[in-house]
């Protein structure tokens, strides 16, 4: 009896259409999941196509052939260690597993160190699409032990999204934990972008008074320029929605309260470990979760008083506004999760090319978008670009949208519209250019309480000094 080419551990969704995207790829496949229900409504999924599902994991694993190649699609953390436990006494020297969850990085680096002296191959891939990614063509960012890479390239590469000259979404990242770190930044960079939208979206229902079709139409006539992302063509699909029981518009009845499974809140804290200001990233998680105290909101908006202003200016030029603020502001999340890239990059040994993992992302993620054709032309011209700000494109594109940008959030300042995206971003860009910060206050302060000792502007970098205040 013919045997399999790649295993799937987990078939819920994401598994179950992974799966199909390579029997449909022509990869024949097995399928093994604990839950009962699942298997079943799976095995009715597959009918008539090459994949086969077990109820044994030894029968599951006889059935694959050698060198077996795992794929694990289960929740991350400990049940990923739980499979890898079961799986483990039945492996052997040479066999593959790859993990496609959303997993921590450095534990997938673990991981990886833990199999090596068994010589079980360990891949993290992230992958990014959803559901619909997972079944037509995702983004996937394999890294981990480069020796498995040429078992599964051909497969994962089948499978994955291909940009219009052919190419695929899909190509090695890195050593150890590379693939879910960089997999963990995009998603911190969704966060921001998912944002920054939110705030355009909330500026022109609370400032303009404009409606959901209104809306609509703004996005869609957005999403032919500068903007094209599959984030703002799903928004202006989202705000032509009516909700069927009600008949209105969707947007209008859903509780504004978000959620969220911890990946931005990871890029946050890696950027704080890394030392990389990526307030836009964090300012968008933090946004979540001022978000979730709903019942507390309500409360407070009976008792705290804010601006009772009207807007006086042009609708259209407002508009126009917004659509550059959205920009600029995008440029400057993106140029912070490239930063936290480099940094990590360099203290764990990645590797990383930061050209390829943008063009990784044009296409099958949630964040594909025509502007990561100019990050990736600028990471080619010069693959050390410390900031994508310094890039010559770049650079032009915040000058020409520069005081467009201002003008919103200072609008938003007045009318008491939170733009917390928007405003760090554009923080983060003033203190990236200017040459001094107030920071020599702060470390006078340090050095005053605490004799945390400075550096002086007249004296080598490295050398320290301390003053007796008092």
């Amino acid at each position: 009896m013919s045997k399999q080419q790649i295993g799937m551990i987990g078939l819920g969704v994401m598994g179950r259409n992974l799966t199909l995207n390579m029997e449909r790829n022509g990869y024949s496949a097995a399928g093994y999941d604990l839950n009962a229900e699942t298997r079943k409504s799976s095995e009715e999924k597959f009918a008539g196509k090459d994949i086969k599902v077990f109820d044994n994991i030894s029968e599951f694993l006889n059935n694959l052939v050698t060198p077996r190649k795992i794929m694990i699609m289960v929740p991350a953390g400990k049940a990923v260690d739980s499979v890898i436990q079961d799986l483990k006494p039945h492996l052997h020297k040479g066999d593959l597993l790859i993990d496609g969850g959303n997993t921590y990085f450095k534990d997938t680096d673990r991981r990886m160190k833990e199999l090596q002296d068994s010589g079980i191959l360990y891949i993290g891939a992230g992958v990014s699409g959803g559901e619909e990614g997972a079944l037509w063509g995702p983004s996937i960012m394999p890294g981990g032990n480069p020796d498995g890479w040429p078992l599964v390239k051909p497969i994962l590469q089948a499978i994955a999204a291909k940009v219009d000259d052919g190419t695929p979404c899909c190509d090695w990242v890195g050593n150890g934990g590379a693939g879910h770190f960089v997999k963990m930044v995009h998603n911190g960079i969704e966060y921001g972008d998912m944002q920054m939208i939110c705030e355009a979206y909330f500026l022109m229902e609370r400032v303009l008074g404009l409606s959901p079709e209104e809306m609509h139409d703004i996005f869609l006539d957005w999403n032919s320029g500068d903007l094209n992302s599959y984030l703002i063509e799903i928004t202006s699909k989202i705000m032509s929605a009516k909700d069927p029981e009600t008949d209105k518009p969707m947007i209008h009845v859903i509780l504004d309260t978000a959620g969220q499974k911890g990946t931005g809140k990871w890029t946050s804290q890696e950027a704080l470990d890394q030392g990389i200001p990526a307030i836009t990233i964090a300012s968008a998680v933090f946004a979540r979760m001022l978000s979730a105290l709903k019942d507390e909101r309500v409360k407070a908006s009976k008792i705290l008083n804010g601006p009772d202003m009207k807007f006086k200016g042009s609708e259209i030029e407002l508009i126009e506004m917004i659509r550059k603020a959205l920009y600029a502001s995008k440029i400057c999340s993106y140029a912070q999760g490239f930063q936290l890239l480099r940094a990590a990059s360099d203290e764990h040994k990645m590797n990383l090319k930061y050209g390829s993992i943008a063009s990784l992302w044009r296409a099958g993620c949630i964040i594909r978008a025509q502007f990561l054709d100019k990050i990736q032309a600028a990471f080619e011209n010069d693959p050390n670009l410390l900031n994508l700000l310094l890039d010559k494109y770049f650079k032009s594109a915040i000058e020409e949208n520069q005081q467009a940008w201002r003008k919103v959030i200072a609008t938003a300042v007045e009318l008491g519209i939170p733009v917390p995206a928007f405003s760090t971003a554009l923080a983060y860009y003033d203190s990236y250019r200017l040459e001094q910060l107030p920071a020599n206050l702060l470390q006078a302060q340090r050095d005053f309480f605490g004799a945390h000792k400075y550096e002086r502007l007249d004296k080598p970098r490295g050398k320290f000094f301390h003053t007796e205040w008092q």
